[in-house]
């Protein structure tokens, strides 16, 4: 692209005005919405370098194979308006380098945004048995109980546990033009297999029917107008995961972990699948962090502690916060009742809301581009 001059500074002026530095620059470019988003351009990461010399300023941005055309002319117009606003400034350039896709993925069609549907946030784990499920459920409404309009989809065809922890008294059902209707309760709409089949049911089913299946929870139910959609993967890092990271737009990922070393170290595969497939990790989550005695009030480090808090301070990804051990989160689970809805007063409740709160606030306002992996 050739250079622009910044139209309301003259020859006078660019003598007067020292001009901005890389960091300013990056702190203007914060302001740029990323077309169709609430998040910014810079904490989405396609700002790879900024250079100031003499003839002006140089804004070298990457985008991913998929980035559609028009959306990169939006994109470069808005850095040109406003970094030319920036006094000193006496031009501007935007170089757009396409990034490599990442190694060892074969190619994928071009993401899809659902109709609707604002924000898309995959919960995950790197192994099974950390909770991830019942966090999912209980952050989703956590959300809702901060007046967001909240969607659940559980992704986990083989195991699927939305059934027995939201309810699943009615089946779904499908319309007449072939969508499919989600039930709701508790103020959130949610889909899962468990909607589909009887408890006794197996699926036996060929990777092939289950991204089909998992397609058709994202783009074919009526999830109606919803701020965040969560999406409860299946635990680990496979096909299954791979296919709903690559085929839908995603907000960012939430890892959950319990304190063990074990599980920490899948932190880190989860971590590295959202960098893979270019994904935001919004944070980190540590379930069972500790156990809290109903009758003594007392707290007991049954798995160690405080291993999710290092790891992501490692990372360099945020600690959203620790859940404990309590009974009422697996009376709840069990029930069809969960916590934040049978008892909203809980230190539990309040700490599912808290992490909630802080995933409200990382969507709707500028972040931190260090966040993003």
């Amino acid at each position: 692209m050739h250079w622009k001059p910044a139209p309301h500074i003259g020859v006078n002026n660019q003598m007067q005005v020292s001009m901005p530095t890389p960091q300013e620059i990056l702190a203007e470019l914060r302001k740029v919405r990323y077309p169709g988003f609430t998040r910014d351009i810079v904490s989405f990461g396609i700002i790879k370098d900024i250079e100031v010399a003499q003839p002006g300023v140089t804004v070298i941005m990457t985008a991913s194979p998929n980035t559609k055309p028009e959306t990169l002319a939006q994109i470069s117009s808005e850095i040109q308006r406003t970094v030319s606003a920036m006094a000193g400034v006496p031009a501007v350039k935007v170089e757009v380098e396409q990034a490599a896709p990442a190694r060892g993925l074969a190619p994928t069609p071009a993401r899809r945004t659902i109709p609707g549907v604002e924000h898309v946030i995959a919960i995950a784990s790197g192994k099974g048995g950390v909770g991830k499920s019942t966090v999912a459920v209980n952050l989703a409404l956590a959300m809702a109980a901060l007046g967001g309009r909240v969607g659940l989809m559980d992704a986990d065809v083989y195991g699927p546990s939305l059934g027995m922890m939201v309810g699943a008294a009615h089946r779904a059902r499908v319309t007449h033009d072939r969508r499919i209707e989600p039930l709701e309760r508790f103020g959130i709409r949610y889909i899962s297999m468990a909607l589909f089949i009887s408890d006794a049911t197996a699926v036996i089913w060929r990777g092939p029917m289950v991204t089909k299946l998992e397609s058709e929870f994202l783009f074919n139910v009526e999830w109606g107008k919803l701020d965040y959609l969560l999406i409860d993967l299946p635990p680990g890092t496979g096909d299954a995961q791979l296919t709903i990271t690559q085929r839908v737009v995603l907000a960012g990922g939430v890892i959950v972990t319990t304190p063990q070393e074990i599980a920490l170290l899948d932190v880190k595969r989860g971590v590295a699948m959202f960098q893979q497939v270019q994904v935001p990790v919004l944070g980190v989550i540590e379930n069972m962090s500790y156990y809290l005695c109903g009758k003594c009030g007392r707290r007991h480090e049954i798995f160690a502690h405080g291993g999710g808090a290092r790891f992501a301070r490692e990372l360099n990804i945020p600690f959203l916060g620790e859940i404990p051990m309590v009974r009422q989160i697996r009376e709840g689970g069990d029930t069809a009742n969960p916590i934040v809805v049978a008892d909203p007063g809980h230190p539990v409740s309040a700490g599912f809301k808290s992490i909630a709160a802080d995933l409200i606030s990382q969507l709707a306002h500028t972040g931190d581009g260090s966040r993003i992996l």
